[in-house]
């Protein structure tokens, strides 16, 4: 490897491709349907978003990223409303969110402006480019067999359903990263973000415009490197031509 050659860790979920927009397209439609069904008791759609988060953000805590999260966070939010206001539950109601909510893994895959131009230029610049996505085999596989990510990442993907400071850690103490020179890119403060600087190596934060909850959080740990916030995965190859240069 040629001195300014880096490892580019590049995470896939609003990094690379369209994620959250899908969930809360989703989510618009749960907030309809919730608010019909108790519109004699006033639900408000700020109640059920806020009830709705908490029990998703619960649920990813504990299980990771499994997909029947998500569809489950919409049911246990609508049985927390029938229990408050004493409405019966109603199984056929239940399948129908279960539907709706695993319905958010069947969109078509859609990439963020530029991912082709920015991947083919840090590859033709010499670095060594590599994916690590948290979620199920199953569904990330297909998002990345769709976007053919494995013409630029080869057998250099990672893919964890707990994606923290200890599955990062793990992937570099594997491969022997050189953490001088190895970068974390992605929009989670949480996932991202967090466990680059615990394990020591560079950081580049794609900050984007709507973003889960999840993923914010408040950054303690101080960067041993260098961090850097972007708005737009574009602007990823300019900061580390100049940080090197």
């Amino acid at each position: 490897m040629n001195q300014q050659s880096q490892h580019l860790i590049f995470d896939l979920d609003d990094t690379l491709i369209h994620c959250n927009k899908y969930f809360e397209l989703v989510l618009g439609e749960y907030f309809e349907q919730m608010t019909a069904w108790f519109e004699p008791y006033g639900l408000t759609t700020e109640l059920v978003r806020a009830k709705q988060i908490e029990i998703d953000v619960a649920g990813v805590n504990k299980v990771g990223f499994a997909s029947v999260n998500f569809p489950e966070s919409l049911i246990a939010t609508y049985r927390f409303f029938s229990e408050q206001y004493g409405r019966e539950l109603n199984e056929e109601e239940e399948k129908q969110l279960f539907s709706l909510g695993m319905s958010v893994y069947e969109q078509e895959v859609e990439a963020y402006p530029g991912m082709v131009e920015t991947l083919e230029r840090l590859r033709g610049e010499g670095h060594h480019l590599y994916l690590y996505t948290g979620g199920e085999a199953r569904i990330q596989q297909r998002k990345i067999e769709q976007m053919k990510l494995a013409d630029y990442f080869d057998d250099r993907i990672y893919i964890r359903q707990h994606k923290n400071v200890e599955a990062l850690e793990n992937i570099l103490t594997l491969k022997h990263f050189d953490r001088h020179c190895t970068w974390m890119i992605g929009n989670s403060l949480r996932t991202d973000v967090m466990p680059a600087l615990s394990a020591g190596i560079n950081c580049i934060y794609i900050e984007q415009k709507l973003e889960w909850e999840y993923n914010l959080v408040e950054i303690n740990v101080k960067p041993h490197h260098v961090l850097y916030t972007v708005s737009a995965l574009t602007e990823v190859p300019e900061v580390i031509h100049n940080h090197l240069t």
